[in-house]
């Protein structure tokens, strides 16, 4: 029974590690987006384009 407590305490320890790896690349992968899209506004203003109204603005 121990032993199936530290196998379970181990999963559950790599499952919180992987959960916090793959936020934290969700964040950064957040955060290219929103500077993507404010250099795609700032083109697309230089351009003349008018604004897309579908989308929120920064």
């Amino acid at each position: 029974m121990e032993k199936r407590i530290i196998e379970l305490e181990t999963r559950v320890a790599f499952q919180e590690q992987t959960i916090t790896a793959l936020n934290e690349a969700l964040i950064g992968q957040q955060r290219q987006l929103d500077r993507l899209q404010g250099a795609l506004d700032v083109a697309l203003r230089q351009m003349g384009a008018p604004p897309d109204p579908g989308r929120e603005s920064a």
